[in-house]
């Protein structure tokens, strides 16, 4: 297994040509996982645009990550959910999605939330954001020694997120980030170069 792979997240408008694109994206070079993330839709609808990209994951063996809900991962039969601070527990999304579910936390710059997701049972923690963002208001900065030090007493993967570009990348890979959590940089352009441009920086790592 690669030392760190791919995890892309949705932008917000995933109808009309997004599957398309992340048909794209997916054939461009190895992506480990694919979180779906839309804001302020109901239930049913982002069901809807959710079960073709799902589709599109399932046929490359793409991991499909749901944020945010436990519910929607549920009714989806999805790979995992992504909670935030606010979403819900671990032990309830555990309940609820069977223990094979993939269910990671975000954790912002705090070891200590780190610590008691890892306690928890979850599958991954992600901290971020280490870079300035466009895709969401940044409150929390981490720093690479926060890698570092998760790598050296933790087994459990973690996520780096936030601002990462192709070229800004390398540091977090040396750092010990298990994946890089990535959206504008993909889905702002070309997503194939993108994706391609990403792979070439991890398979040096």
């Amino acid at each position: 297994m690669p030392d760190c792979q791919l995890y892309l997240i949705s932008p917000l408008e995933v109808g009309g040509a997004f599957p398309g694109r992340l048909e794209r994206a997916l054939d461009a070079g190895p992506v480990a996982a694919f979180q779906f993330r839309v804001k302020d839709m109901d239930e049913h609808r982002a069901a809807e645009l959710a079960e073709p990209l799902l589709r599109i994951c399932a046929e490359r063996d793409v991991a499909f990550i749901v944020n945010d809900s436990i519910s929607l991962a549920k009714r989806l039969n999805a790979d995992g959910v992504h909670l935030g601070q606010q979403d819900g527990d671990v032990a309830e999304a555990r309940e609820r999605l069977g223990r094979d579910a993939q269910i990671g936390v975000t954790c912002h710059a705090s070891r200590h939330l780190a610590m008691l997701a890892g306690e928890q049972g979850a599958d991954y923690v992600a901290f971020g954001a280490f870079f300035p963002t466009t895709t969401k208001e940044v409150e929390h900065r981490a720093e690479l020694d926060l890698l570092e030090w998760w790598q050296t007493y933790f087994e459990l993967p973690c996520v780096a997120i936030g601002g990462i570009t192709p070229d800004n990348c390398p540091p977090l890979i040396e750092a010990g980030a298990d994946f890089l959590a990535v959206s504008g940089a993909v889905w702002n352009g070309d997503e194939a170069e993108a994706v391609k441009a990403f792979s070439r920086q991890l398979s040096r790592g």
